[in-house]
């Protein structure tokens, strides 16, 4: 292929994935404000059209039929979560309730629900800047769901936003906090391409939502002292193609337990293993610009990668892993999947890993996204955060000795880089949309998309 065609393949996409980016953006909510957790509801002065709080912790607002209509094929997700009297890293998630038609709110104890993305808050003052954070998923499976006329018949979709925040450090510890439980403000956009026709031969079956998993509570573990969950379901027909889609992260039980130890998952479909991770970056330092309040991950100076790998299993101001584990064809019948974690600690009996997990099929066709998706299925996998950016971001490698090159939207080359570590940070010198290359001197290649604002 000569370089004039690979340049010419490139602006095409380039085009059409800033054609499609551009395209349709859906405010869900804007302006929200968290207040104490454990405290009784505060209600808002002035709550906007259609979004109901419903807990201190939780909006939701049902998506209208014109904003389903307007989904096409790629859909991402952004949150930003702003600082105010809660200065400590927290869990958030975003989830999609499957609430009866008609109803104009929901207790959400009782419907059933799939979680669309997680993240952890940093630890933020207020009073210094950056004062927000924002995260960014990509979720072009749930686009497949969102043009299903029998499940939007079945179900109204309310989209929720949750961050379970506490005011009490913030209040003496921040300027301006004394006496307040407000926590955080929150806002939660859709984004998406050029519209298509309703595609009906999806199936989705919700597993576990935000349950509880350890070893030592009845419920939270099919076995006491053993850190295991297992659900069987049951597929109504044979599915040309299917995933689980899974979200973990591990929480309390101090510095002797799941918080600051990394331990390897093990993931089992039907009996046979899925998948093998161990949760956690090579490096929380692209996250440090977020964590304006001094804290006891981040400390005063910048970390080494292996002292990050050593303790650390999250990133405060990071987005939580969403793995999906492809199954290709699924026969009709009874299924199950079971999830082990058979090192964990749970010291003094404290902590526990919050467990999501949906299964996803297709009675014919394929689940696989398109668009920025597309560009996600690269023969050498790497990583970069944050992204979008604001000029620095790292690349997460698999792999020593790669060649890093990023082009702009022209396809011009404006970075050329030999990557020696696992680990590489990048500067860019103005705001846009670009594309990073990653060859490996094999022959192999992928690219991933990256914005600057």
């Amino acid at each position: 292929m000569t370089l004039l065609i690979k340049r010419t393949l490139l602006l095409l996409v380039l085009a059409t994935t800033l054609h499609a980016s551009a395209q349709t953006t859906i405010t869900v909510m804007e302006g929200v404000i968290f207040h104490d957790g454990y405290a009784g509801l505060v209600p808002d002065v002035a709550p906007q059209p259609g979004i109901i709080k419903l807990r201190n912790d939780l909006f939701t607002r049902k998506l209208s039929a014109d904003e389903l209509a307007s989904i096409g094929t790629t859909l991402q997700m952004r949150v930003v979560i702003g600082a105010l009297c809660d200065n400590y890293d927290r869990i958030g998630n975003v989830n999609m309730a499957l609430v009866p038609p008609g109803a104009e709110t929901y207790d959400p104890a009782t419907v059933e629900h799939i979680e669309l993305g997680r993240f952890i808050t940093p630890f933020m003052n207020k009073n210094i800047q950056p004062d927000s954070v924002p995260y960014l998923f990509n979720v072009d499976n749930v686009a497949l769901l969102l043009k299903d006329s029998e499940l939007t018949s079945s179900y109204d979709i309310w989209i929720e936003l949750a961050v379970f925040g506490v005011p009490y450090a913030a209040n003496t510890q921040v300027s301006g906090c004394a006496g307040r439980n407000d926590v955080f403000t929150g806002k939660l956009t859709f984004q998406t391409n050029d519209p298509v026709p309703e595609d009906d031969t999806n199936v989705l079956i919700p597993l576990f939502f935000n349950s509880t998993m350890n070893n030592y509570q009845v419920g939270a573990t099919d076995t006491l002292g053993q850190t295991t969950r297992s659900i069987t379901f049951n597929v109504a027909e044979d599915l040309t193609d299917a995933a689980f889609f899974l979200i973990t992260s591990n929480h309390g039980a101090n510095t002797g337990g799941e918080e600051y130890n990394r331990r390897f998952h093990y993931a089992y479909y039907d009996g046979n293993l899925a998948l093998t991770y161990k949760p956690g970056r090579l490096t929380c330092e692209p996250f440090r610009q977020y964590n304006t309040q001094g804290n006891g991950i981040y400390g005063a100076s910048p970390r080494t990668p292996a002292q990050w790998q050593s303790f650390s299993n999250w990133c405060p101001g990071d987005v939580i892993d969403i793995r999906r584990i492809d199954l290709g064809p699924v026969t009709a019948g009874e299924h199950t999947f079971l999830l082990r974690v058979p090192t964990a600690v749970f010291a003094n009996g404290e902590g526990y890993f919050p467990l999501s997990l949906y299964f996803q099929g297709k009675t014919s066709g394929s689940i696989s996204g398109v668009g920025i998706g597309e560009l996600d299925q690269a023969e050498v996998p790497f990583a970069i955060y944050p992204n979008p950016t604001n000029g620095s971001f790292t690349v997460e490698l698999p792999t020593e000795n790669a060649h890093i090159t990023v082009t702009n939207v022209l396809g011009e080359v404006v970075l050329q880089t030999r990557a020696t570590s696992k680990w590489t940070q990048l500067q860019l010198d103005r705001s846009g949309l670009y594309m990073v290359r990653l060859s490996n001197g094999s022959g192999t290649s992928s690219q991933r998309l990256v914005v600057d604002r």
